[in-house]
């Protein structure tokens, strides 16, 4: 992207952004004009009308559930106007990592565009601080598999929907180097074996690297985690020019080889700079000298994977992409100085019309850390209407047929920039864990480990991942935790995290139950290394993507082969004694 198109992009949003209100209107009377003949909004008499009044008196707030039968008759091959006035031609799979099987939504030309807007405007905002020249991205991404529908629709990640559409790499090319892997591993089979040529092809192009990406956190260190084992054979395969065995798929080893060449001084560089590091600490730009940062979404459940990703990039920034969800797009990162933790997000208020249901805490529960709350919810108010220091729930209407749909996300509003909000991401509304009057969310869960992780660090171990099951078929009914370390730990040291677990959870409801032998003592569980290696295959086996793949922060009783998988790689069990025997 030229700077002056830099420049141009961000004079636009600043001029949409100043008048934010009005561009909002504007929006929902295009989506309402576009998709006037949809069955769903005549369903609720809106008949033709697209002014913000009619649109909330007859339109009700929406959650997946109600959309599924029309999402599944598209599915089908229903060609009417059902969400949209267009047909539908492609479907989205969310991660469905949640409830163990992924959820379809409507994906179109629309929210193509949509994304290349949020790309754009976070590109040219990152590009004023950390200006990249002509070069290339070491890019962790994969596409997944794609499903054809009984009705002959394509049906596949929202990743792949984008990747595989000229129009997309079109618009990338402006704002980002290309890709160091060719397409063949983009799109490759196997997993592991594409994980493997990103790795290689980024060695190959070193020099020309100016950023590192991956979708997800989880998918930068899993693949550091993974240099750190396969170093060695890249380094032959540089030395010699020759492809890997383990590389097996025809089409991969193909394109690779056609730019692997026998390069033994770049080889003996790697090898010489992989043993120079102390416990692979900076390893990102050592090997690529150039790279400006690491990018990629680090908030919600990507904020426990930070600590490691900090110690492979070094000195280099981390910068938390873009927030959206498969359902489409909320905001961009305009302040990219920020570490992930205090990111915010802009809305553009031109990619979709925004509702946030205001969330207020009863009153006898403050606690500012506990984020397991049943809040008390009013009416929804407009984009421009949010209160700087207050909790909302984000309600998006897209060009891709949702209207007025829950995401399910809890926010904060930071701040605003012009007349648009700046969000906070804060965690997901959905309740994870929960035996009889507790509630705990994932953030809960979150702080509750770093807690107990803390005892770890003493110890020189960490922990590599970690899930969570409520325990129901013994009464009183208890939490169990799941660990995978990093290597093993003493008894007497797993003894004090499961009580520090057991204590760190402050959920009054949680807590009283202890206390009266309601719930029974948490259980920490210590896993066989690989186990978290062996549900992302589980999940990858189903037709997920890697792109994709958050660890389940909690198991749900249903996904039995998770909780098999747990079960068969348990190697010991540790009972808190923080509430007496």
């Amino acid at each position: 992207m030229p700077i002056c198109s830099c420049e141009e992009t961000i004079n636009e949003f600043e001029t949409l952004t100043r008048d934010a209100g009005r561009v909002q209107q504007d929006t929902l009377k295009k989506i309402l004009e576009l998709n006037a003949d949809a069955e769903y909004l005549n369903h609720f008499g809106l008949n033709g009308r697209t002014d913000v009044e009619s649109y909330k008196a007859c339109i009700p707030l929406s959650v997946h559930s109600d959309v599924e039968p029309y999402i599944q008759r598209i599915a089908d091959g229903d060609t009417s106007p059902l969400l949209t006035g267009k047909p539908v031609t492609s479907l989205s799979l969310s991660s469905g990592t949640t409830h163990g099987k992924p959820k379809f939504l409507p994906f179109n030309d629309e929210l193509l565009e949509t994304t290349l807007q949020i790309f754009q405007t976070s590109y040219a905002f990152r590009n004023r601080e950390y200006p990249i020249g002509k070069g290339k991205a070491l890019q962790f991404i994969y596409g997944s598999k794609q499903v054809v529908t009984e009705g002959g629709i394509l049906a596949t990640t929202a990743t792949t929907n984008l990747y595989r559409r000229p129009r997309y790499k079109e618009g990338m090319k402006d704002i980002q180097s290309q890709c160091c892997s060719p397409d063949e591993v983009v799109f490759g089979p196997d997993f592991h074996q594409s994980l493997y040529c990103h790795l290689l092809c980024g060695l190959i192009y070193s020099d020309e690297v100016h950023q590192v990406f991956s979708t997800f956190a989880h998918s930068l260190v899993h693949a550091f985690q993974t240099f750190e084992e396969v170093w060695e054979d890249l380094c032959a395969d540089i030395r010699d020019g020759v492809l890997s065995d383990k590389v097996t798929v025809p089409s991969i080893r193909e394109a690779v080889t056609k730019i692997l060449k026998p390069n033994p001084e770049l080889a003996d560089s790697i090898q010489r700079k992989c043993m120079g590091l102390s416990n692979w600490y900076g390893v990102i730009p050592a090997l690529w000298p150039n790279a400006k940062y690491v990018y990629g979404i680090m908030t919600g459940s990507m904020e426990p994977y930070l600590k490691k990703l900090r110690h492979y990039a070094g000195h280099l920034p981390l910068i938390s992409a873009d927030y959206g969800a498969s359902e489409g797009w909320v905001g961009a990162n305009i302040n990219p100085t920020l570490p992930p933790e205090q990111v915010t997000y802009a809305v553009l208020p031109q990619t979709g019309y925004f509702e946030f249901i205001p969330l207020e805490k009863p009153k006898e529960e403050e606690s500012e850390n506990s984020a397991s709350i049943h809040y008390i919810e009013s009416d929804p108010v407009g984009l421009t209407e949010v209160k700087i220091g207050k909790i909302y729930e984000v309600v998006i209407t897209t060009f891709g047929g949702l209207y007025r749909y829950r995401l399910g996300d809890i926010v904060k509003v930071a701040g605003f920039h012009n007349s648009t909000p700046e969000l906070q991401f804060i965690c997901r509304r959905s309740l994870v864990l929960s035996i009889n009057i507790d509630k705990n969310t994932e953030k809960d869960l979150q702080l509750a480990v770093e807690e107990a992780g803390k005892l770890l660090e003493a110890e020189k171990l960490e922990i590599v991942d970690f899930t969570s099951y409520v325990e129901k078929s013994s009464d009183p009914g208890h939490y169990v935790i799941f660990w995978e370390l990093s290597s093993d730990a003493s008894a007497d040291v797993l003894r004090s995290c499961a009580n520090c677990l057991d204590l760190a959870f402050v959920d009054a409801g949680y807590m009283g139950s202890r206390k009266i032998k309601t719930i029974g003592p948490l259980e920490l569980r210590i896993l066989k290394k690989g186990t978290f290696e062996e549900i992302l295959d589980h999940f990858l086996s189903l037709g997920g993507a890697v792109s994709q793949f958050k660890t389940p922060r909690f198991v749900n009783p249903l996904n039995i082969k998770v909780l098999q998988i747990l079960n068969r790689n348990t190697t010991k069990s540790y009972f808190s004694t923080a509430y007496g025997l």
